[in-house]
């Protein structure tokens, strides 16, 4: 069963979305959950060993949580990459929009990649009930990984559930402000809703960001023209 959309409830948090502003720090990734990996070849003692004395078998080691040095050195990667994906002539905002998206793909955990992973399949084939499920693991497991939140909330506008949408992206902004993404994919549920003053500002927002996007710039244009005489 859907849920029903509530109109006041998408336009609060349309204003808490649309007036998010630059200012607000990427939050750290969660540590990655543990993968147990176990072989099944039996442990073999050392010659000379006691077999009562035997170590225990050691199992690979884990990713730990990158560092803060870490964390510091992508958030200056990603610095440099919106700066270049914004300059509004050259041919290397297309690198640079390719290298933002990989790295906003990477959770810092396989398991969540998997659920990721899961989930954009299970949309591919138009499961979206079941890639809803496989998302909301992962941002449940994963709470600050905010791509995570960005496929959610595709997964419910895709399956029809406007409100879960927009409080998805809103999730999204609230890790990364700069999601050119997830600020064109409101565009296109205000625009659905009949809200083009802020389909067109969350258009705009978008574009400020990533000036590339033909089909912001197109809807942009379309609701420019629906909108003269307006505020907007």
């Amino acid at each position: 069963m859907r849920w029903p959309v509530p109109h006041f409830h998408i336009a609060v948090t349309a204003g808490l979305i649309l007036g998010l502003g630059c200012g607000f720090h990427v939050l750290a990734r969660p540590a990655p959950l543990p993968l147990r990996v176990q072989s099944d070849a039996p442990t073999v003692p050392a010659p000379d060993a006691d077999p009562a004395e035997e170590a225990p078998a050691i199992e690979p080691a884990v990713p730990s949580e990158p560092t803060r040095e870490a964390r510091l050195r992508e958030r200056e990667d990603l610095n440099a990459l919106f700066a270049e994906l914004a300059q509004p002539d050259g041919e290397t905002w297309a690198r640079a929009e390719s290298d933002i998206l990989r790295i906003w793909s990477r959770s810092g955990s396989a398991s969540m990649d998997l659920l990721a992973k899961r989930g954009e399949a299970a949309m591919d084939a138009g499961d979206n009930r079941a890639a809803i499920e496989h998302l909301t693991a992962l941002t449940d497991h994963a709470p600050d990984y905010a791509n995570g939140w960005y496929l959610l909330g595709v997964a419910y506008y895709l399956d029809g559930d406007l409100g879960p949408a927009v409080a998805a992206m809103a999730e999204v902004l609230k890790r990364e402000p700069r999601h050119f993404g997830a600020l064109t994919q409101l565009g296109s549920m205000f625009e659905e809703l009949g809200d083009n003053a802020r389909a067109l500002q969350a258009y705009r927002a978008s574009l400020k960001i990533h000036p590339h996007q033909q089909d912001a710039q197109d809807a942009v244009t379309r609701l420019e023209e629906l909108t003269k005489g307006t505020d907007a």
